[in-house]
């Protein structure tokens, strides 16, 4: 607790205190008890013994109620309070009084301790962020640390990173290996092993060796501080539903203000025209336990905490999210888009399967390997890359690159040709075809075909899992937009189980791809997702109801363009942040539709007068205790890098 919500702990515990002792005392003062004479001017001694309870738990709602009226800001949950209780002790139920401002604070403290805890879960991301830096310059030769504020360090400098520090700014490791923990940034608990050449983010922990990094960007422009201004300025981009709630309170507190003045002397007006006893106090009664019942604080408090929490729960877990509209948008989504180079596959060119005819298979990719060697093309790299050892540059002789077509070269005095079908037929040779989808490379040995091996970009471990999951949480379209060939789309498509592709697509291609299927989508009520990996896909990121830029951890692309930023490559992501919108968006709609069923029902029975002061209690206090306890469940988002759609569901 801080010292604001120890006070007031304090000030509770002697108001209580101080009501019990005056009730128990109550029976002696008004010589209700056995043997016992009234005090003189019994109801003028309650009420003073009253009134101090009373203003020790009740002044600063008095106060607050007060500088409304003087500033214009006349309906809200004070002035109902403050008007409610003073009319309690005005019809001499000073019990009644005390206890509802008593019991009122009690769950205004509740609720400020639960904000303080969803706000400390947030403070811990913001704890990524490094106080120093430890700035390495040399002079003379001799190199000097030296620790200095992060934000002194400029681009191109070489800073000392020691196990258990955080890297304070991006960068490439210059010299050292270790590895690194990213669970504070990814939600990923398993470390990562760099070494030199690696690229490194700040805000994550170095954890075993000494590391030398040469930062690539100032300390402002590194992923952590754009992390952490994401998660503070979402807070400004509201839901509509935050929205809803802002205008139904406005519009709300001056209608149960004019109902509590119609219940209070209407019937009495009435009763009077008609010759029956007017009854004012009773209507009086109910109509300030009308009052304390409906004050909104449960649906102005816990709606915007449940998308705080959420938010922040989310950023724990790796999911960034740019304001609650986006959560409410990704709770909706029906139809996800996703690109298939970096999302879906891994992005990279690799060795898939080798094709032989009479010739050993590490014969085979040796004789590719060695031809390739020279050439810095993505597919002669995969080959170098999958033969994996050292090659011997001397016996490599007469290499020609054909354009289009392949390499040309002598190893160890044979000639080899590598290359595609039309490589195989300038020189006349006969190839067998590959029915698989991918880059198909020939290899020829002095004339005679040997055999193809089959590269491709290969499809990420998880995600076959990924659009299962999807699947099941009800989403009833995907879509694999790409710029691949027809086959290859086709095989990614058919292995994944995804519902439709589009291939051969130029970037513009893209957005027209996803605008005929906002299109499609505009006669329904479900929204449309896209997911790309933020740096070639910025012009869709923006233009689909919720962009999702994934495995964009550093990217300012993906961090300006998508509404959602997926801090690791693991498709999985996807799954998560969907199903964290939904989780939010449920809890949501039960505080709304709990805290107005209960509040309607006890209004109507405060009004026909079954209801006293203690439901009102319930109906103010006691909703608002649940409604905040059930907002705050929207923190606990796992932070392990998966979350399967049952868990989310059961949440």
């Amino acid at each position: 607790m801080n010292k604001r919500q120890k006070k007031t702990l304090i000030r509770i515990i002697i108001a209580a205190l101080l009501l019990v002792v005056i009730a128990v005392a109550e029976p002696y003062i008004e010589g209700t008890g056995p043997a016992y004479q009234a005090v003189p001017w019994a109801k003028t001694v309650l009420f003073v013994l009253y009134l101090i309870p009373y203003l020790v738990i009740g002044y600063d709602i008095l106060k607050k109620a007060v500088k409304g009226i003087i500033h214009g800001q006349v309906m809200d949950e004070n002035f109902l309070m403050a008007v409610a209780t003073i009319g309690a002790m005005a019809l001499g139920d000073y019990r009644e009084s005390v206890a509802v401002m008593l019991f009122y604070q009690i769950g205004e403290l509740f609720q400020s301790v639960a904000v303080g805890k969803s706000r400390r879960n947030i403070a811990a991301l913001m704890d990524i962020r490094p106080d120093s830096a430890n700035l390495v310059t040399t002079e003379d030769g001799k190199e000097t640390v030296t620790s200095v504020d992060p934000g002194d360090v400029a681009p191109g400098s070489l800073i000392e990173v020691v196990p258990g520090e955080k890297i304070p700014i991006d960068g490439v490791v210059e010299r050292g290996s270790s590895s690194i923990d990213t669970s504070a940034l990814t939600g990923e608990s398993v470390p990562r092993d760099i070494a030199a050449g690696d690229e490194v983010i700040s805000g994550s922990i170095n954890q075993s060796g000494v590391i030398y990094v040469r930062t690539t960007k100032a300390f402002g422009e590194s992923t952590v501080s754009r992390i952490l201004e994401l998660v503070e300025n979402a807070s400004s981009q509201k839901s509509r539903s935050e929205n809803f709630i802002s205008k139904f309170a406005r519009y709300y507190t001056p209608i149960v203000c004019i109902s509590a003045l119609v219940v209070a002397f209407i019937p009495p007006i009435v009763n009077v025209i008609t010759g029956k006893d007017a009854m004012l106090a009773a209507f009086v009664y109910r109509a300030l336990t009308f009052l304390v019942i409906s004050c909104p604080c449960a649906l102005v408090i816990s709606i915007p905490l449940s998308f705080f929490a959420g938010i922040g729960g989310a950023s724990r877990a790796g999911v960034l999210v740019k304001g609650s509209n986006y959560l409410e948008v990704l709770s909706k989504a029906d139809t996800v888009i996703l690109d298939k180079t970096g999302t879906l596959t891994r992005g990279v060119f690799e060795v898939v399967s080798i094709h032989k005819d009479d010739i050993g298979e590490d014969e085979l990719l040796k004789y590719a390997a060695y031809a390739e060697q020279h050439s810095t093309h993505p597919i002669s790299r995969s080959i170098v890359n999958a033969y994996g050892r050292d090659i011997d540059t001397s016996l490599i002789t007469d290499v020609h690159e054909i354009s289009g077509r392949g390499v040309e070269a002598t190893v160890s005095g044979r000639k080899i040709l590598a290359g595609n079908d039309k490589l195989m037929d300038d020189n006349g040779i006969e190839y067998t075809e590959c029915p698989d989808g991918g880059t198909i490379v020939h290899i020829a040995i002095d004339g005679k075909y040997a055999g193809h091996i089959h590269i491709a970009d290969v499809i990420k471990d998880s995600s076959a899992e990924a659009i299962r999951e999807l699947r099941k949480m009800g989403v009833s379209r995907t879509i694999m937009l790409t710029g691949d060939s027809q086959e290859v789309a086709e095989k990614v498509a058919q292995n994944l189980a995804i519902d439709d592709y589009r291939a051969q697509l130029l970037p513009q291609d893209k957005v027209d791809a996803v605008e005929s299927v906002l299109n499609d989508n505009s006669r329904g009520r479900g929204k449309v997702a896209f997911v790309g990996d933020g740096i070639n896909d910025a012009p869709v990121l923006t233009r689909a109801d919720v962009g999702i830029a994934m495995g964009a951890l550093g990217s300012d692309a993906a961090i300006e363009a998508a509404d959602v930023v997926l801090m690791d490559d693991d498709p999985i992501g996807i799954v998560k942040a969907i199903g964290i919108g939904r989780k939010c968006m449920r809890i949501v709609y039960e505080n709304i539709w709990f805290a107005i069923g209960v509040k309607v029902i006890c209004l109507i029975l405060s009004a026909l007068g079954i209801a006293n002061m203690w439901v009102a209690i319930f109906a103010d206090v006691g909703v608002m205790v649940i409604a905040v306890l059930n907002a705050i469940r929207t923190l606990h988002i796992s932070r392990a890098g998966r979350l399967v759609t049952g868990h989310l569901q059961n949440q």
